[in-house]
């Protein structure tokens, strides 16, 4: 099984925090938002994970020179191979898709790194493919499926009447490589584009109309981390499912002066708290120092000082310094606002 990963997108919603750090590798309780991704799909897939191929842009286009050392080291660490691939130029889902064509073959799964997600269900690796989907309140703005007997009939692009309320995530899996890739590359030699891009969804269709059947993949919690809040959010959810799997996020080598940590949070390692009340829901990365303080449901990276602060939706970059009376802000790495 390999997993296919195109990031290439520059996080521009995201910014600042985006500036310095792609949005995937943005660090949520504890680890990369890509690390999160594939490791829940592997928890969904019963079959080793033999590579995991990463579509990245280039560094004129805001990607660090060092993101691809820190993509190679998450596939290590599950065991796999990692390779990297750059896309030039934005042309669309199937063509980041594309980009990774020396590792499309055999059983896939491919997961745009914006999303999050937990699920219970065990993937069928004998179907022809299958697609993750969560049960959304305003399916308009969404692509969605329709089903019959458990197929997957119809994709339908943000419909204004409503047609289904499963929308489409961005994860899905295809157990021929090689047939997926053939179609990309049909789109491509007919220069086959709708709104000046190659789409995934037009792939879909055709594997469809070959007599391909899709499965839905059900979710139970589908997390966004394309925006400032819903990554606050995103990252209170993630404490939360870590807490209740009985996993302890806090280090051992914490440093409480008159201070309380009040869970579900993550505290890195060397973390210095005076007089300051965390939690819950807060992430503070590894190195940092809060001081007179008292944080909620907010995401703080590492290196970062923080004083005299009474901080609620709050999400600071690493290395930044914070001392002051605004409540939900939102400042890049190696800002100071003091």
């Amino acid at each position: 099984m390999k997993i296919i990963v195109p990031m290439a997108g520059i996080g521009s919603r995201l910014r600042p925090h985006t500036l310095t750090v792609p949005k995937p590798l943005t660090v949520i309780a504890g680890k990369p938002i890509v690390q999160r991704l594939v490791e829940d799909i592997a928890s969904v897939i019963n079959e080793k994970i033999d590579e995991i191929a990463f579509v990245i842009g280039t560094t004129a286009k805001g990607f660090p020179s060092d993101t691809e050392e820190k993509l190679l080291k998450i596939a290590r660490e599950l065991g796999a191979k990692g390779s990297v691939y750059i896309q030039e130029e934005a042309l669309g889902t199937a063509h980041a898709i594309y980009c990774a064509k020396e590792s499309l073959s055999g059983p896939c799964v491919v997961a745009y790194a914006d999303t999050l997600f937990k699920a219970d269900f065990t993937l069928d690796v004998n179907a022809d493919g299958a697609i993750w989907v969560s049960k959304v309140d305003n399916p308009s703005a969404f692509g969605v499926v329709k089903l019959q007997d458990g197929i997957i009939t119809e994709f339908i692009e943000k419909p204004k009447d409503f047609v289904s309320d499963l929308a489409i995530i961005g994860i899905y899996y295809f157990k021929s490589g090689e047939k997926l890739l053939e179609e990309i590359q049909y789109l491509i030699d007919n220069d086959l584009k709708e709104n000046n891009e190659y789409q995934l969804t037009n792939v879909l269709e055709s594997l469809k109309l070959q007599g391909a059947k899709f499965i839905p993949g059900t979710v139970n919690a589908w997390m966004d981390c394309g925006k400032k809040d819903p990554t606050v959010d995103t990252n209170k959810q993630t404490l939360s499912f870590e807490y209740m799997a009985g996993n302890n996020l806090v280090s051992d080598c914490v440093v409480l002066q008159n201070s309380e940590i009040i869970q579900p949070c993550f505290v890195g390692k060397n973390v210095v708290l005076r007089d300051s009340k965390i939690g819950p829901y807060v992430s503070i990365g590894a190195n940092s120092l809060v001081n007179n303080s008292t944080i909620v449901n907010s995401l703080i990276q590492s290196d970062v000082e923080i004083s005299n602060a009474n901080l609620d939706n709050a999400m600071i970059g690493n290395h930044a310094k914070y001392d002051g009376e605004f409540t939900s802000i939102s400042i890049g790495d190696y800002t100071e606002l003091i």
